[in-house]
């Protein structure tokens, strides 16, 4: 049986940023990941998407992003330069590697995975918030005709049957997607809340140089700036769906309720036929395999204060507010990282 005295569970950007701060102090670790390759979770997505944080706010500690530093990453840069981080610090990764369960001992935790048991003092849960897409119930009662898929398992036009498109769901995959499949074809989109546009340069600068000289990024959500910011609708980047919308060449439906046949219907009562659905309706997390009493709510959500979990030696992070508005963003989670790194290391978190 393996032991060490860290065990970080994901080798994307949190459990990488994590690992960094744990090489720079000389820790016995190692990080498994379910994957093949580090940076697949970018890799994997639709061929179009393109970070809407310039390369300079998408840098992990203490490694600069290769390129224009005002520039938009693609998301095959992103997975590459992940790839080279773990690469230029020579971080422990264990692939192939997939976590079925935790469990506390008296010494620390036992990790069950498919390739054996690992023992472990601590543990670091960098598993980040989009585990298992969110694809609602009655999407099973779609008509076999119809072409459907979730925005993870989307990669472009190709998939899609001729004609029209609904895409359900507004957040920034599903804008980008839509304004994507707009350029050839008919193209719906469903939004069952408000969508608050914000354009990505203002004056020449990054809309992130603006949010991080006025803190917004740094907000926590028990404070007052922090508050404000979670009841605001999410922020949709870019003002390429806007455009389309008040030209018509996308139209916009309420929010998606049922399905009937190939039609699916909205909360106004109108519906539409369409040969192909593409569900951009987030993710839900997956803690299942978390068998430690007290670590999880009666949502099967973590418990935590700042990342740090209610059982010694259990760590969270890469988590969407876990210390601030910022914490779940490829160039904000190291800040989280370096925190828990300082509570393993016996200083204050």
């Amino acid at each position: 049986m393996m032991k060490k005295d860290i065990v970080i569970i994901g080798g994307g950007q949190a459990g990488l940023a994590m690992g960094y701060f744990l090489k720079q102090e000389n820790m016995d670790f190692v990080i498994l990941d379910a994957g093949s390759r580090v940076g697949d979770t970018w890799r994997n997505r639709y061929d179009s998407l393109v970070l809407f944080t310039p390369r300079r706010y998408s840098e992990l500690p203490g490694y600069s992003f290769p390129g224009k530093p005002d520039g938009l990453p693609t998301k095959d840069e992103a997975a590459d330069y992940l790839e080279s981080y773990a690469r230029n610090f020579d971080l422990p990764i264990q692939f192939h590697t997939k976590v079925t369960r935790l469990q506390q001992t008296s010494q620390g935790f036992r990790i069950g995975t498919d390739q054996g048991e690992i023992e472990a003092k601590q543990v670091v849960i960098a598993t980040g918030p989009f585990q298992r897409p969110a694809i609602p119930v009655f999407a099973k009662e779609l008509s076999p005709a119809v072409y459907q898929v979730h925005s993870s398992a989307y990669r472009n036009s190709s998939q899609l049957k001729d004609g029209p498109v609904v895409v359900v769901g507004a957040g920034n995959s599903g804008a980008q997607i839509a304004a994507e499949l707009a350029k050839d074809r008919q193209v719906f989109i469903s939004v069952g809340h408000d969508m608050s546009f914000k354009p990505l340069y203002v004056l020449g600068q990054s809309i992130f140089w603006y949010f991080d000289k006025l803190g917004l990024l740094r907000a926590g959500e028990t404070t007052r700036r922090g508050a404000w910011l979670k009841n605001r609708p999410e922020l949709i980047y870019g003002l390429e769906l806007k455009h389309l919308l008040e030209a018509g060449t996308v139209r916009r439906k309420p929010r998606a309720v049922r399905v009937q046949g190939d039609a699916l219907w909205f909360a106004d009562g109108t519906s539409v036929q369409a040969p192909n659905v593409i569900w951009s309706t987030g993710f839900r997390s997956e803690y299942s395999w978390i068998d430690v009493p007290g670590a999880l709510d009666s949502q099967g959500l973590p418990f935590h204060d700042k990342g740090i979990g209610p059982v010694q030696g259990m760590y969270f992070l890469g988590l969407p507010w876990q210390t601030c508005r910022g914490s779940a963003l490829l160039g904000w989670v190291g800040r989280d990282a370096e925190r828990i790194m300082h509570a393993m290391i016996g200083g204050r978190a």
